[in-house]
C-alpha cells in the first residue's frame, strides 16, 4: 500500500488507538484491522455527501460489527461530517456524546442505524437494499443507482439472523448489496476454530452471493474486488483476511486487541512501527486535508444528481402519498383519517362476529390500495396472518415491483429487514407473524423503538383463543414483555372497530413502533354506533355501563372485552352495577393526563382486570386488592373455549369472585 494510503488508513487507527484509550473502554482491534479496507471504499468507491447526509442517492453504509465504533466515527469526522468532531471523539463512550459505545442512529449524522448486537446490521442493510429496488422500480435506475455495503465481522456471521438475512438476500438476487467480512478469525474468547469451523465461500455460494477472497490490507486486491462487485448480478461478499489490531507489535493478531484498549506502552510501539510520530488525536493537516477532499466529492456528486432529477425533486411526497393527489404531510394524514373513518361506518352498518386479524385484513386492503409508501409481508404465515390483500403484489427474485415480501420462516431477520426499510426512506413496512414468536423478533423490536422507527409488527393468534396449537403456541407472557419495552405501542384491538383504529394510531405513530395483536377466534362487534373519534388513541376508554353509580371498574382488552361486557351484565342481575373499560393500548393510556386517568381508574374501590396473559402487568392499574384474571402457567391443547373455562377465564367464574370481593369475603 502506498504513503498516500497508508497515512490515510493510519489516520483511522491512530483515531481509534487514542479514543478507545482515553475512555479506558472498547474494541481498538477491528478499527485498527479495516482501516485499509474502509479508506480505498470511501475514497474511490462510497458515494456520500458530508455536507448533506441524508441525500437519497447516497450509499449506505452500515456498520453491523459495531463494536468497531471508532472506525465509522472516525471515518466521519476525518471527511468533515459536522455531526462529530475532535471534541465528540476525545468523549468516546462518555454521557451524551454522539460517539457511543456502540453506533447509534443519529438522523442527519451519517451513522444509518444502531448496530451493536451482533448481525442487526446485515439484516438492516438487507432491508435498505430492498427499499432502493422498490424506489428504483418506481423511479428509475438513473434516479436511484446507489449501493448499500454492510462491514460484519466473525460474530456477526455466526449470529442466526445473518444465516436468515443472508439467504433471503441471496433469493431475493439483491444485486446492489455489498457485504464486505472483516474475516480475522478472531473473537472474544479467542481464536474463531474454539467455535466455527465453516468453509464461507460455500455457505455464500449456498446463499446465491459471489464470493470474493481478498488480503484486506493489500490496496489493489481490495481495489479490484470493490471494482467487480460494482458490476454483479447478485449480492457480493469481500471476504477481507484481515489482521486484528494492525501494527501492534505485541496484540495483533490477537483477542487482546480485541476488547480492550491497548495500553500506553503498547501504543507508543505501534507509534512507532507505523511511523506516526504524532500525539494523541492530533492528525497531520497534509491527511486531513486529503480525506476532507474525499468527503467534498460528494457535493459535487449530489449537485449533478439534482441537476440530472430535477423533473424528480416531488420524490418525498410520492413516496409517502396516499392517493395519486396529494401533496401534504397534512393533506395525507387528513385522507387517512378519512379512509377509517369510512370503514368504521361500513363495519356498524353490518356488524358481524369476526376475528381481529381477518378485521385487520379488511382495514389492510383499503390501506394497500391507497398508500404508495406502505411495505406488507410475513413469516410464512400470510395466510394466518392475514397480512396479504387482493392489492398486494409479491417482490420476486430481481423484480422488484410489487409492495409485499415473503420473508420465509426467518421471524427475526424479517424485523431487522423492515428496520432497514423504515431507514432507508420514509417507508412504512409491516410484517406478521404470531404472537408467540414475538421472543423471535424482540430484539430487533427493541431496536426499531430505540431508533424511533415507523415499523408495525401483526401478531397474529394473540392468546390461548388460538387452541389446538397448546401451550407452545399459546403467548402468555409475550404481551407484558413487548409492554415492557420503552416506545413501543402495543395495540390489542377488541373488535373491527378497534382494529381500524389502531391501525390509524400505528401509521400515524412516526417515532414509535407498533404491535398490533390480533386474534384467531370470532369476537363479538363491542362498539356498536359509529363514532368519528378515534377512542383507541386515549389508550383506555369506557366501552359500556350498567348503571350511572357504579360499585366496580371492569378492565379488558382484545377478545376478553366482550368477556367483560357479559360478566358486567350479570353482576348487573345481582345489582352490582359497573363500567367496561377497553383498554386497546396501555402505553397511550399513560400518555393521557391525570385527570383523564383518574376518571377511568379512580370512580370506584374495587377493580378487576381480565386478560387471557400474565397477570402481574395489571396490579398497577387494579391496586393490591384488585383481582387479574388471567393467566399464570402455560397453556393447554384443547378446543379455546375449553381452555377459558379451564382457567377460570368465563363470566361465571368472574361473577363468583367479584360477589365475593365486594362483600368482603375474600
Amino acid at each position: 500500500m502506498n504513503k498516500n494510503y497508508k497515512d490515510l488508513s493510519n489516520a483511522i487507527r491512530f483515531l481509534s488507538i487514542d479514543a478507545v484509550q482515553k475512555a479506558n473502554s472498547g474494541h481498538p482491534g477491528m478499527p485498527m484491522g479495516m482501516a485499509d479496507v474502509a479508506t480505498i471504499l470511501f475514497k474511490n468507491f462510497l458515494k456520500f455527501n458530508p455536507n448533506n447526509p441524508n441525500w437519497l442517492n447516497r450509499d449506505r453504509f452500515i456498520l453491523s460489527a459495531g463494536h468497531g465504533s471508532m472506525l465509522l466515527y472516525s471515518l466521519l469526522y476525518l471527511t468533515g461530517y459536522k455531526s462529530v468532531s475532535l471534541k465528540d471523539l476525545k468523549n468516546f463512550r462518555q454521557l451524551n456524546s454522539i460517539c457511543a459505545g456502540h453506533p447509534e442512529y443519529t438522523p442527519n449524522s451519517g451513522i444509518e442505524t444502531t448496530t451493536g448486537p451482533l448481525g442487526q446490521g446485515i439484516a438492516n442493510a438487507v432491508g435498505m437494499a430492498i427499499a432502493q429496488e422498490i424506489l428504483k422500480n418506481k423511479f428509475g435506475a438513473n434516479f436511484l443507482n446507489h449501493k448499500t455495503y454492510v462491514l460484519a465481522g466473525d460474530g456477526c456471521l455466526m449470529e442466526g439472523i445473518s444465516h436468515e438475512a443472508l439467504s433471503l438476500a441471496g433469493h431475493l438476487k439483491l444485486k446492489n448489496l455489498i457485504m464486505l467480512f472483516d474475516n480475522n478469525s478472531i473473537s472474544i474468547d479467542g481464536p474463531t476454530n474454539l467455535a466455527v469451523s465453516d468453509n464461507f465461500k460455500k455457505r455464500f455460494e449456498s446463499y446465491g452471493w459471489d464470493y470474493i477472497l481478498i488480503d484486506g490490507h493489500n490496496e489493489k486486491q481490495i481495489s479490484k474486488a470493490l471494482k467487480k462487485a460494482q458490476k454483479a448480478k447478485k449480492p457480493t461478499v469481500i471476504s477481507c483476511k484481515t489482521i486484528i489490531g494492525f501494527g501492534s507489535p505485541n496484540k495483533s493478531g490477537k483477542e487482546t486487541s480485541h476488547g480492550s484498549p491497548l495500553g500506553e506502552d503498547e501504543i507508543k510501539l505501534v507509534r512507532k512501527k507505523l511511523k506516526w510520530n504524532y500525539k494523541p488525536f492530533e492528525i497531520p493537516k497534509k491527511t486531513l486535508n486529503e480525506w476532507r477532499k474525499i468527503g467534498e466529492k460528494g457535493t459535487k456528486e449530489e449537485v449533478k444528481w439534482n441537476l440530472k432529477n430535477k423533473n424528480l425533486n416531488l420524490f418525498t411526497n410520492l413516496v409517502i402519498k396516499i392517493g395519486p393527489s396529494s401533496k401534504s404531510k397534512k393533506e395525507n394524514k387528513n385522507k387517512l383519517n378519512k379512509i377509517i373513518v369510512n370503514e368504521k361506518k361500513k363495519i356498524i352498518k353490518d356488524l358481524e362476529n369476526i376475528a381481529t386479524r381477518k378485521s385487520s385484513e379488511k382495514i389492510l386492503s383499503v390501506l394497500t390500495y391507497g398508500m404508495n409508501n406502505l411495505i406488507g409481508g410475513s413469516a410464512d404465515l400470510s395466510g394466518s396472518n392475514n397480512t396479504k390483500t387482493k392489492y398486494h403484489q409479491i417482490i420476486k427474485p430481481g423484480n422488484f415491483e410489487g409492495n409485499y415480501i415473503h420473508y420465509g420462516v426467518r421471524e427475526h431477520a424479517m424485523c431487522g429487514i423492515m428496520n432497514g426499510l423504515a431507514l432507508h426512506s420514509d417507508l412504512i413496512p409491516y410484517g406478521g407473524t404470531f404472537l408467540i414468536f414475538s421472543d423471535y423478533c424482540k430484539p430487533s423490536i427493541r431496536l426499531a423503538a430505540i431508533m424511533k422507527q415507523r415499523v408495525i409488527y401483526v401478531m397474529s393468534h394473540d392468546s390461548i383463543g388460538l387452541g389446538e396449537d397448546g401451550p407452545t403456541h399459546q403467548p402468555i407472557e409475550q404481551l407484558a414483555g413487548l409492554r415492557s419495552i420503552p416506545n413501543l405501542n402495543v395495540f390489542r384491538p377488541a373488535d373491527s372497530t378497534e382494529t381500524f383504529e389502531c391501525w390509524e394510531n400505528a401509521i400515524n405513530s412516526k417515532s414509535t413502533p407498533s404491535v398490533i395483536a390480533v386474534s384467531r377466534q370470532k369476537i363479538k362487534p363491542v362498539r356498536k354506533e359509529f363514532e368519528k373519534q378515534n377512542k383507541c388513541a386515549l389508550g383506555a376508554y369506557e366501552v359500556s355501563r350498567t348503571k350511572s353509580e357504579i360499585d366496580i371498574t371492569i378492565l379488558a382488552t382484545g377478545s376478553e372485552v366482550e368477556l367483560a361486557i357479559e360478566v358486567s351484565q350479570k353482576l348487573a342481575i345481582e345489582k352490582i352495577y359497573s363500567k367496561v373499560i377497553s383498554m386497546p393500548c396501555h402505553e397511550l393510556f399513560d400518555l393521557q393526563k391525570k385527570d383523564y386517568k383518574s376518571k377511568i381508574l379512580n370512580e370506584t374501590k374495587h377493580k378487576i382486570s381480565i386478560e387471557a396473559s400474565t397477570i402481574d402487568y395489571w396490579k398497577k392499574y387494579i391496586g393490591e386488592n384488585g383481582i387479574a384474571f388471567g393467566i399464570d402457567n402455560f397453556g393447554k391443547s384443547a378446543p379455546y373455549k375449553e381452555i377459558y373455562e379451564h382457567f377460570g377465564l368465563t363470566s361465571k367464574n368472574i361473577v363468583k369472585k367479584v360477589k365475593e370481593m365486594i362483600n368482603n369475603k375474600t
